[in-house]
């Protein structure tokens, strides 16, 4: 599956919801369906704000299912991220002034099995992530 979206807030919710209806047909739990709804939000919310400032900008979003594995992309062509180390730390955020948490990163790790970030400065941020949907096996 994939989706492309304008970085506008109110696409956020949208996102989260197509990828929820995505992994619907492996069944997951309420827990599950949850953080990866969670993970969605985050990622999309960081390139709104973080990738695209003030400007719009598009972000792909890419769902797969590789056996009982979620695996979603979600990508933006924006600033990029300087530091990559420093923004996945707790508490870090680049724009206090929005009074944003500095949780974005540490959600998605802790939501998801696996997460990677791939980012260039002046080219934008990659981040993949995968869930393995353990309701399906039972």
């Amino acid at each position: 599956m994939r989706l492309e979206i304008l970085s506008k807030s109110q696409n956020e919710s949208f996102a989260r919801v197509v990828v929820a209806a995505f992994v619907a047909q492996l069944d997951p739990t309420l827990e599950e369906l949850a953080d990866i709804k969670t993970a969605v939000s985050e990622a999309v919310t960081n390139s709104i704000i973080h990738g695209y400032l003030e400007e719009l900008g598009k972000i792909v979003i890419e769902c797969g299912i590789m056996g009982e594995t979620l695996e979603v992309t979600i990508e933006d062509f924006g600033k990029g991220i300087e530091n990559i180390e420093q923004a996945r730390e707790p508490l870090f955020t680049s724009k206090p002034e929005l009074e944003r948490s500095g949780m974005g990163f540490t959600v998605m790790e802790t939501f998801m099995d696996y997460v990677e970030i791939d980012s260039q400065i002046g080219r934008g941020t990659k981040i993949r992530m995968s869930k393995e949907i353990k309701s399906s096996r039972d």
